[in-house]
């Protein structure tokens, strides 16, 4: 049924950052056990559903995306109207800022978008743990992306436990000129080989006492050695934020994007001016925890 008062919904798609991320195991299936620590941040895309007769059309602004079956957006949108029953159709809009291919959930994040706004549209009325299942159907970050926030997920990724919100902080998070298949990453990754696991439990710890600098310390990513040898200006974007302040540097998902966790905003932003000056990163963000 159509939502009487409104025929039109607007929301923000948070990125994700992984202030941890282990991989402990591989399914027959080829999917990876992971033990990841998540972080929204304040990058985000802005998505605009307007309720239409027929069909689901997305046009996309900032981004070469594509538009048809291959976006998430689409997958999304016809999986909750088919599960939901819905009769009628809808135009996206799509506002692109997060990183494409950065290790970030941007098309993850802009799924769950999809699927909140259009139960909100549509007046689905179906619960947030109902979307996480569906979700889960898209891609293994929807069901955090719905939720957002600070979080340990496990299984695939799909098993979530909300955690205390981390403290706050500044943010530098810098992409640079290429872009990673998170495929390929996992793919090159065997979990039976890794020589150092981060520590999960500590970061846990750390998150729920607000200590920011036990969080620095502890930031750890397994997929980094795969992505890094592969492109080297990774280690060096790390390099250059140690150099300039941060507390902590790692490399986010399956890169790559790399962040730096500083002090304060003005010390992220000077780090950024810094980092900027390299030429190693295409896109800077001086941003938060969300």
């Amino acid at each position: 049924m159509m939502n009487p008062h409104k025929d039109t919904i607007i929301r923000k798609a948070y990125a994700k950052i992984n202030l941890g991320l282990d991989v402990t195991g591989r399914l027959e299936n080829g999917y990876h056990l992971v033990r990841m620590i998540m972080q929204t941040v304040g990058i985000y895309d802005v998505l605009t559903f307007t309720a239409a007769r027929s069909g689901i059309r997305i046009s996309v602004e900032g981004g070469e995306l594509p538009t048809g079956e291959d976006n998430l957006i689409y997958r999304a949108a016809r999986l909750l109207m088919e599960a939901g029953g819905v009769k009628e159709g809808v135009d996206i809009h799509l506002e692109k800022h997060i990183p494409i291919a950065a290790g970030m959930a941007g098309g993850s994040s802009d799924a769950a978008a999809a699927l909140l706004g259009l139960n909100e549209l549509f007046a689905l009325g179906l619960s947030r743990e109902q979307l996480r299942q569906l979700g889960v159907c898209i891609g293994a970050d929807v069901p955090y992306c719905i939720m957002g926030g600070t979080a340990l997920a496990e299984g695939i990724g799909e098993l979530l436990t909300p955690l205390t919100p981390a403290p706050p902080c500044g943010l530098l998070v810098a992409k640079p000129d290429i872009q990673v298949s998170t495929k390929y990453v996992y793919e090159q990754l065997d979990a039976r080989e890794i020589g150092h696991h981060p520590d999960i439990d500590g970061m846990r710890s750390a998150i729920e006492t607000g200590d920011l600098t036990g969080i620095a310390d502890r930031l750890g990513n397994v997929l980094e050695t795969v992505t890094m040898e592969a492109c080297p200006v990774i280690g060096r974007i790390k390099r250059e934020m140690m150099a300039n302040g941060a507390m902590g540097s790692l490399m986010s998902g399956s890169g790559p994007t790399v962040f730096g966790i500083y002090g304060s905003q003005e010390q992220a932003g000077a780090a950024g001016d810094c980092l900027r000056e390299t030429g190693l990163a295409s896109e800077l963000f001086v941003t938060e925890f969300v």
